[in-house]
C-alpha cells in the first residue's frame, strides 16, 4: 500500500493495521503550523511506523531526519521511504528498538520531534518525560504529539509546557515545548 506526501510523491506504508499512518489533513495541517520551522531542522520522528511524517520533512528540506520504531518491518519502510525523498545533502538514521530505551542513547538535539504512538500504549507521558530528561529538545524546538482523546489527555510534564491541542476529526495534536520560553 501507498500514500502520497508532499510533492505528491508515493511511499510506502505496511500492510494491515499495524500501523496507522497520520492522515494527510493531519500531516499539512502539522506542516502549516511548523511552517518556516522545517527547513534545516533535525526532525525526529518516535514511532515512525511508515516514516511518512520524516519523509515529509525531508521532502520539505529537513537537514536531518531520525526515526524511532520497535518493528523491524517498519524500520525497512521507514528506509526505503527515506531513501527515496532524501537529497545529497540531507542525513538520516532509522533506529529499531523500545522508543524509551532509544531515546537514551541518541546523542545531540533536536529542533522538531513529531511523537505518534499506538493510541493505546500508554507512551505518552514516560517518551515526553525521557525527551526533557535527556536534554533532546532544542531551547526553540518544538514537540507535536497525535493522539486520540478517548486515550490520552496532554498535561504539562516537568520540563515541557503545554502549548496547544488542534483537533482533526479522530485526531489531536498537542504542542509542547521547552518550559519557561
Amino acid at each position: 500500500m501507498a500514500i502520497r506526501i508532499y510533492g505528491n510523491r508515493a511511499i510506502k506504508t505496511l500492510p494491515g493495521q499495524a500501523t496507522r499512518p497520520t492522515s494527510a489533513r493531519v500531516r499539512e495541517a502539522l506542516f502549516n503550523i511548523w511552517r518556516g520551522r522545517v527547513s534545516g531542522c533535525r526532525w525526529l520522528d518516535l514511532c515512525a511506523g511508515s516514516g511518512a511524517m520524516g519523509a515529509e520533512a525531508l521532502c520539505r528540506g529537513a537537514a536531518v531526519a531520525v526515526g524511532i520504531d520497535a518493528a523491524g518491518a517498519a524500520c525497512r519502510v521507514i528506509r526505503q521511504n527515506w531513501t527515496l525523498v532524501a537529497q545529497p545533502e540531507q542525513s538520516f538514521q532509522v533506529l529499531r528498538g523500545d522508543v524509551i530505551q532509544q531515546l537514551r542513547k541518541l546523542q545531540g538535539s533536536f529542533d522538531l520531534i513529531y511523537f505518534d504512538p499506538p493510541y493505546a500504549s500508554g507512551l505518552y507521558q514516560s517518551v515526553l518525560a525521557g525527551i526533557a530528561e535527556n536534554g533532546l529538545l532544542v531551547e526553540e524546538g518544538a514537540i507535536a504529539v497525535e493522539y486520540s482523546p478517548e486515550s490520552w489527555q496532554p498535561a504539562e510534564t516537568a520540563g515541557l509546557a503545554l502549548d496547544q491541542t488542534k483537533r482533526y476529526g479522530s485526531t489531536s495534536l498537542a504542542f509542547f515545548s521547552p518550559e519557561g520560553i
